[in-house]
């Protein structure tokens, strides 16, 4: 398991110790304070960068979980090339046979038209896919829950912006998927007989991202109109958005970038093919209901969408500065001098 302090993979190792799985993680930090279920799992010291350690973590397992990859700066996809460039290596040195990738819902564009860290995704998959392990990539969207990325940056925007203005070009359709759905997948993808191939994954509902921001305002009791604002560019935007929240801007910038662009699922085969019998994906009420619910007494007992230790400061709505300042800092950031 890689990225298994991220978000994703904190949440997913309890899953896999719970579903009779044994686990080993890596770490670029041995010294690192280990999550609540370090004891565990089997860590090893692996920087995806160094081809040699990278080689040593894949010897002995049955499948990889790779959830590493860039998100913004100047060199993250020559960083990402790189990082699985190794694991391909490492993989098929020691004949293992599964590789099982989150990635990001590709939209039906022109190549010339994908955002750069979604253009990067796809290199990943096809690095990690040029080899004789079965590789099974997830796509999705907007993941629903305290501590995602996406959860973060619509719950921030929601609570600070006391009016939302809505760039035209945004008005694009979105098919959010709840974490725990999300982890089902991942872990039905160990089991999936097929060849290789990616799976988008999507939650029941879809509608524009305006519309999303609504439903998480209304569901909030919040009191935000919308305003539909033409001409705004992507990149003043992601600035705007990247200062007013707490989530690293690099980040927000990059994701902000693929907003233009419907992020479907083109179909909803995973629901048979990795999914439970019987299994009921999350709609969005209950998926902010979760998300939003007190922190649990331990982490043991904790719901998965809900807020966990390992999480990020930026996490569960941000620091504790007043909004309003927030949203001064964020106009400072766009028009220097302000």
């Amino acid at each position: 398991m890689t990225g298994a302090t991220g978000y994703v993979g904190g949440r997913l190792v309890p899953l896999l110790l719970e579903r009779g799985h044994d686990v080993r993680t890596t770490t670029t930090n041995p010294d690192r304070v280990q999550p609540w279920w370090g004891d565990r799992v089997k860590t090893v010291v692996m920087d995806v960068l160094d081809a040699d350690q990278v080689a040593v973590a894949c010897e002995g397992v049955d499948a990889v979980y790779y959830l590493i990859h860039g998100m913004g700066g100047d060199n993250f996809a020559q960083t990402d090339r790189k990082a699985a460039t190794n694991l391909a290596s490492g993989v098929r040195a020691h004949g293992v046979d599964r590789i099982v990738y989150l990635s990001g819902v590709v939209p039906d564009v022109a190549d010339g038209d994908l955002s750069e860290h979604i253009k990067s995704r796809r290199e990943v998959e096809r690095i990690l896919s040029d080899g004789p392990a079965t590789v099974v990539v997830l796509r999705a969207a907007v993941l629903l829950g305290s501590g995602s990325t996406s959860f973060e940056i619509i719950r921030q925007v929601s609570e600070r912006m006391l009016v939302h203005t809505i760039p035209t070009w945004m008005n694009s359709l979105v098919q959010p998927i709840a974490l725990v759905d999300a982890l089902e997948a991942l872990v039905g993808a160990l089991a999936y007989t097929g060849p290789s191939r990616h799976f988008d994954l999507g939650g029941p509902d879809r509608l524009r991202y305006g519309a999303l921001l609504g439903a998480y305002t209304s569901y909030a009791g919040l009191e935000r109109p919308q305003v539909d604002v033409p001409l705004l560019p992507v990149a003043l935007v992601g600035t705007l958005v990247g200062s007013l929240t707490d989530v690293p801007r690099p980040t927000v910038e990059a994701l902000v970038e693929s907003l233009r662009h419907d992020m479907v699922a083109a179909n909803d085969d995973f629901r048979e093919m990795l999914l439970p019998e019987g299994h009921r994906l999350v709609g969005l009420d209950e998926a902010f209901r979760r998300s939003l619910a007190p922190p649990a007494t331990g982490p043991k007992d904790a719901d998965p969408m809900g807020p966990l230790p390992q999480d990020p400061a930026w996490a569960s709505g941000g620091d504790d500065r007043p909004a309003m300042t927030k949203v001064v800092d964020a106009v400072k950031d766009v028009l220097p001098g302000f």
